[in-house]
Protein backbone atom coordinates (compact mmCIF):
# COMPACT_ATOMS: atom_id res chain seq x y z
CA UNK A 1 0.00 0.00 0.00
CA UNK A 2 1.24 3.46 -0.94
CA UNK A 3 2.32 5.64 1.78
CA UNK A 4 1.57 9.00 0.05
CA UNK A 5 -0.71 9.54 -3.07
CA UNK A 6 -0.83 13.32 -3.57
CA UNK A 7 -3.96 14.57 -4.74
CA UNK A 8 -5.16 17.45 -7.14
CA UNK A 9 -8.09 20.15 -6.73
CA UNK A 10 -10.46 17.91 -9.94
CA UNK A 11 -10.01 14.47 -7.84
CA UNK A 12 -11.39 16.56 -4.14
CA UNK A 13 -13.96 19.09 -5.99
CA UNK A 14 -15.66 16.48 -8.83
CA UNK A 15 -18.08 18.51 -10.89
CA UNK A 16 -20.33 16.97 -13.29
CA UNK A 17 -19.52 18.80 -16.70
CA UNK A 18 -19.63 17.66 -19.89
CA UNK A 19 -17.04 20.38 -21.36
CA UNK A 20 -14.17 19.63 -18.45
CA UNK A 21 -13.03 15.93 -17.49
CA UNK A 22 -9.35 15.63 -15.16
CA UNK A 23 -9.00 11.94 -14.79
CA UNK A 24 -5.97 9.70 -12.66
CA UNK A 25 -4.92 6.49 -13.33
CA UNK A 26 -2.42 4.08 -11.49
CA UNK A 27 0.88 3.12 -12.90
CA UNK A 28 1.54 -0.68 -13.34
CA UNK A 29 3.55 -2.72 -10.05
CA UNK A 30 6.36 -1.95 -11.49
CA UNK A 31 6.73 1.98 -11.84
CA UNK A 32 4.79 2.56 -8.56
CA UNK A 33 8.13 3.71 -6.60
CA UNK A 34 8.29 6.39 -9.32
CA UNK A 35 5.09 7.19 -10.71
CA UNK A 36 2.25 8.84 -8.97
CA UNK A 37 -0.23 7.97 -11.54
CA UNK A 38 -0.85 8.99 -15.00
CA UNK A 39 -3.12 11.75 -15.60
CA UNK A 40 -5.87 13.61 -18.46
CA UNK A 41 -7.25 16.75 -18.93
CA UNK A 42 -9.67 17.68 -21.61
CA UNK A 43 -11.29 20.41 -22.10
CA UNK A 44 -13.95 21.71 -24.46
CA UNK A 45 -13.95 25.29 -25.14
CA UNK A 46 -17.72 25.64 -27.09
CA UNK A 47 -19.00 25.94 -23.58
CA UNK A 48 -17.03 28.67 -22.33
CA UNK A 49 -14.20 29.07 -20.62
CA UNK A 50 -12.83 27.42 -17.10
CA UNK A 51 -10.24 27.71 -14.22
CA UNK A 52 -7.91 24.47 -14.13
CA UNK A 53 -6.31 24.86 -10.58
CA UNK A 54 -2.92 23.51 -9.75
CA UNK A 55 -1.67 22.80 -6.51
CA UNK A 56 2.03 21.69 -4.95
CA UNK A 57 2.19 17.73 -4.88
CA UNK A 58 5.68 17.13 -4.26
CA UNK A 59 6.29 16.07 -7.98
CA UNK A 60 7.23 16.28 -11.25
CA UNK A 61 5.54 15.71 -14.63
CA UNK A 62 5.49 15.26 -17.90
CA UNK A 63 3.09 16.59 -20.24
CA UNK A 64 2.41 16.15 -23.84
CA UNK A 65 -0.14 17.95 -26.24
CA UNK A 66 -2.55 15.92 -27.46
CA UNK A 67 -3.31 18.63 -29.78
CA UNK A 68 0.18 20.17 -30.15
CA UNK A 69 1.11 20.63 -34.27
CA UNK A 70 4.63 20.36 -33.49
CA UNK A 71 5.77 17.04 -32.36
CA UNK A 72 9.23 19.20 -31.33
CA UNK A 73 6.85 21.34 -28.88
CA UNK A 74 4.47 18.76 -28.29
CA UNK A 75 5.72 17.36 -24.56
CA UNK A 76 7.23 19.72 -21.35
CA UNK A 77 8.59 18.88 -18.29
CA UNK A 78 7.09 20.40 -15.53
CA UNK A 79 8.97 21.30 -12.41
CA UNK A 80 8.52 21.58 -8.52
CA UNK A 81 5.43 23.64 -7.58
CA UNK A 82 6.01 25.33 -4.64
CA UNK A 83 2.51 27.48 -4.67
CA UNK A 84 -0.59 26.98 -6.58
CA UNK A 85 -1.59 28.15 -10.27
CA UNK A 86 -4.77 28.82 -11.54
CA UNK A 87 -5.03 28.55 -15.38
CA UNK A 88 -7.46 30.24 -17.28
CA UNK A 89 -8.50 27.57 -20.39
CA UNK A 90 -9.97 29.07 -22.94
CA UNK A 91 -9.09 27.09 -25.75
CA UNK A 92 -10.02 23.20 -26.31
CA UNK A 93 -6.95 21.27 -24.98
CA UNK A 94 -6.53 17.56 -24.55
CA UNK A 95 -3.64 16.48 -22.28
CA UNK A 96 -1.70 13.26 -20.68
CA UNK A 97 1.06 13.78 -18.20
CA UNK A 98 2.80 11.51 -16.22
CA UNK A 99 3.45 12.52 -12.49
CA UNK A 100 6.72 11.40 -10.95
CA UNK A 101 7.77 11.16 -7.04
CA UNK A 102 10.26 14.08 -7.04
CA UNK A 103 12.68 12.49 -5.29
CA UNK A 104 12.51 9.63 -8.67
CA UNK A 105 13.00 12.14 -11.28
CA UNK A 106 16.20 12.57 -11.64
CA UNK A 107 15.72 8.91 -13.37
CA UNK A 108 13.63 10.10 -16.11
CA UNK A 109 15.27 13.65 -16.68
CA UNK A 110 18.39 12.43 -16.25
CA UNK A 111 19.82 15.66 -14.28
CA UNK A 112 19.35 17.38 -10.89
CA UNK A 113 15.65 18.52 -11.26
CA UNK A 114 17.12 22.03 -9.22
CA UNK A 115 17.01 23.88 -12.19
CA UNK A 116 13.25 23.20 -12.90
CA UNK A 117 11.81 24.15 -10.25
CA UNK A 118 8.80 26.50 -10.37
CA UNK A 119 9.81 26.55 -14.18
CA UNK A 120 8.63 24.09 -17.26
CA UNK A 121 10.68 23.21 -20.47
CA UNK A 122 10.12 21.35 -23.47
CA UNK A 123 10.96 17.72 -23.44
CA UNK A 124 12.80 17.89 -26.56
CA UNK A 125 15.63 20.12 -24.39
CA UNK A 126 15.74 16.86 -22.08
CA UNK A 127 15.45 13.82 -24.42
CA UNK A 128 16.37 15.56 -27.27
CA UNK A 129 15.28 14.05 -31.07
CA UNK A 130 14.15 11.16 -29.10
CA UNK A 131 11.41 13.04 -27.47
CA UNK A 132 9.57 14.27 -31.01
CA UNK A 133 9.24 10.50 -31.63
CA UNK A 134 7.59 9.84 -27.82
CA UNK A 135 5.12 12.43 -28.34
CA UNK A 136 4.33 11.12 -32.26
CA UNK A 137 3.64 7.91 -31.18
CA UNK A 138 1.53 9.31 -27.99
CA UNK A 139 -0.85 11.53 -30.07
CA UNK A 140 -1.55 8.94 -32.75
CA UNK A 141 -2.54 6.43 -30.13
CA UNK A 142 -6.11 5.97 -30.29
CA UNK A 143 -7.33 5.92 -26.29
CA UNK A 144 -5.84 6.77 -22.99
CA UNK A 145 -5.47 2.83 -22.44
CA UNK A 146 -2.85 2.91 -25.73
CA UNK A 147 -0.79 5.94 -24.44
CA UNK A 148 -0.73 4.11 -20.99
CA UNK A 149 0.52 1.00 -22.36
CA UNK A 150 3.47 3.21 -25.03
CA UNK A 151 4.27 5.49 -22.18
CA UNK A 152 4.71 2.21 -19.47
CA UNK A 153 6.66 0.13 -22.27
CA UNK A 154 8.96 3.11 -22.65
CA UNK A 155 9.53 3.95 -18.53
CA UNK A 156 10.27 0.48 -17.78
CA UNK A 157 12.75 0.47 -21.16
CA UNK A 158 14.29 3.24 -19.49
CA UNK A 159 14.62 2.07 -16.32
CA UNK A 160 16.61 -1.41 -17.69
CA UNK A 161 18.70 0.91 -19.52
CA UNK A 162 19.73 4.33 -17.99
CA UNK A 163 20.76 4.30 -15.16
CA UNK A 164 21.24 7.95 -13.58
CA UNK A 165 22.05 7.87 -10.19
CA UNK A 166 19.84 9.12 -7.28
CA UNK A 167 20.68 10.94 -4.08
CA UNK A 168 20.64 8.29 -1.66
CA UNK A 169 20.01 11.10 0.84
CA UNK A 170 17.31 12.56 -0.47
CA UNK A 171 15.70 9.35 -1.76
CA UNK A 172 15.72 8.22 1.97
CA UNK A 173 14.82 11.42 3.59
CA UNK A 174 11.94 11.51 1.23
CA UNK A 175 10.53 7.94 2.58
CA UNK A 176 11.02 9.60 6.24
CA UNK A 177 8.99 12.87 4.90
CA UNK A 178 6.30 10.26 3.75
CA UNK A 179 6.23 8.13 6.46
CA UNK A 180 5.97 10.73 9.11
CA UNK A 181 3.30 12.72 6.68
CA UNK A 182 5.73 15.73 6.47
CA UNK A 183 5.64 16.23 10.59
CA UNK A 184 9.10 16.07 10.98
CA UNK A 185 11.73 19.03 11.70
CA UNK A 186 14.54 19.29 9.95
CA UNK A 187 16.75 18.61 12.95
CA UNK A 188 14.61 15.31 13.50
CA UNK A 189 15.55 14.61 9.52
CA UNK A 190 19.13 14.93 9.95
CA UNK A 191 19.10 12.56 13.12
CA UNK A 192 17.20 10.02 11.17
CA UNK A 193 19.48 10.19 7.98
CA UNK A 194 22.75 10.55 10.42
CA UNK A 195 24.26 14.04 8.76
CA UNK A 196 23.93 17.43 9.82
CA UNK A 197 21.09 19.86 9.60
CA UNK A 198 23.53 21.85 7.00
CA UNK A 199 24.47 18.88 5.20
CA UNK A 200 20.88 18.00 4.80
CA UNK A 201 19.59 21.90 3.45
CA UNK A 202 22.30 22.02 1.12
CA UNK A 203 22.04 18.62 -0.66
CA UNK A 204 18.07 19.03 -1.17
CA UNK A 205 18.36 22.36 -2.27
CA UNK A 206 21.17 21.42 -4.87
CA UNK A 207 19.34 18.61 -6.01
CA UNK A 208 15.44 19.28 -5.45
CA UNK A 209 16.25 23.35 -5.67
CA UNK A 210 13.36 23.63 -2.76
CA UNK A 211 14.24 22.96 1.17
CA UNK A 212 13.27 20.01 3.66
CA UNK A 213 11.20 22.16 5.42
CA UNK A 214 9.46 23.38 2.48
CA UNK A 215 9.24 20.01 1.10
CA UNK A 216 8.02 18.64 4.33
CA UNK A 217 5.37 21.36 4.39
CA UNK A 218 3.95 20.33 0.66
CA UNK A 219 3.93 16.38 1.97
CA UNK A 220 2.34 17.21 5.35
CA UNK A 221 -0.79 19.69 3.50
CA UNK A 222 -1.13 16.44 0.86
CA UNK A 223 -1.26 14.16 3.58
CA UNK A 224 -4.03 16.19 5.18
CA UNK A 225 -5.99 16.33 2.26
CA UNK A 226 -5.91 12.58 1.12
CA UNK A 227 -7.66 11.85 4.87
CA UNK A 228 -10.23 14.65 3.48
CA UNK A 229 -10.45 12.78 -0.08
CA UNK A 230 -11.24 9.25 2.23
CA UNK A 231 -14.38 10.77 3.34
CA UNK A 232 -12.84 11.20 7.43
CA UNK A 233 -16.00 11.93 10.15
CA UNK A 234 -13.55 13.62 12.21
CA UNK A 235 -14.05 17.67 12.79
CA UNK A 236 -12.08 19.72 10.68
CA UNK A 237 -10.21 21.40 13.45
CA UNK A 238 -9.33 17.71 14.76
CA UNK A 239 -7.71 16.85 11.59
CA UNK A 240 -6.00 20.40 11.21
CA UNK A 241 -4.20 19.20 15.10
CA UNK A 242 -3.85 15.56 13.59
CA UNK A 243 -1.87 16.98 10.77
CA UNK A 244 0.10 19.55 12.90
CA UNK A 245 -1.73 22.62 12.12
CA UNK A 246 -1.98 23.49 16.13
CA UNK A 247 -2.61 27.21 15.43
CA UNK A 248 -6.04 28.18 13.27
CA UNK A 249 -4.51 31.21 11.23
CA UNK A 250 -1.46 29.03 10.36
CA UNK A 251 -3.86 26.74 9.42
CA UNK A 252 -5.72 28.61 7.34
CA UNK A 253 -2.72 30.48 6.31
CA UNK A 254 -0.99 27.60 4.74
CA UNK A 255 -4.34 25.99 2.97
CA UNK A 256 -4.32 29.49 1.11
CA UNK A 257 -0.90 29.20 0.09
CA UNK A 258 -1.03 25.84 -1.24
CA UNK A 259 -4.05 25.68 -3.00
CA UNK A 260 -5.55 29.69 -3.42
CA UNK A 261 -9.01 28.83 -1.24
CA UNK A 262 -9.69 28.99 2.49
CA UNK A 263 -10.36 25.50 3.66
CA UNK A 264 -14.24 26.77 4.70
CA UNK A 265 -14.78 27.09 0.63
CA UNK A 266 -13.26 24.05 -0.43
CA UNK A 267 -14.70 21.68 2.26
CA UNK A 268 -17.70 23.64 3.91
CA UNK A 269 -17.44 21.62 7.04
CA UNK A 270 -16.63 22.40 10.85
CA UNK A 271 -17.54 26.61 10.24
CA UNK A 272 -17.42 26.94 14.13
CA UNK A 273 -13.56 26.49 13.64
CA UNK A 274 -13.19 28.39 10.92
CA UNK A 275 -15.25 31.22 12.19
CA UNK A 276 -14.23 31.12 16.48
Amino acid sequence: MRIYLPLQPPILEPVQDSSYRYREFLPCKALEPYVACYWTVEFDASYGRRLHRIIPDGCVDIIFDLKAPSFSKGAMVAGFMTSYETIDLTESCASFGIRFFVEQARRWIGYAISGLTGRTVFLEDVWGAEASLVVEQVQEADSVQAIIGLVESMLLEKLRHHEYPVDPLIRLGLQHLYAGRGMLSVRTLAEKLCYSERSVRRRFQKELGISPKELANIVQFQSLLQELNKGTSSALSDLAAKYGYFDQPHFIHMFKRYYGLTPLRILKQDVRFLQS
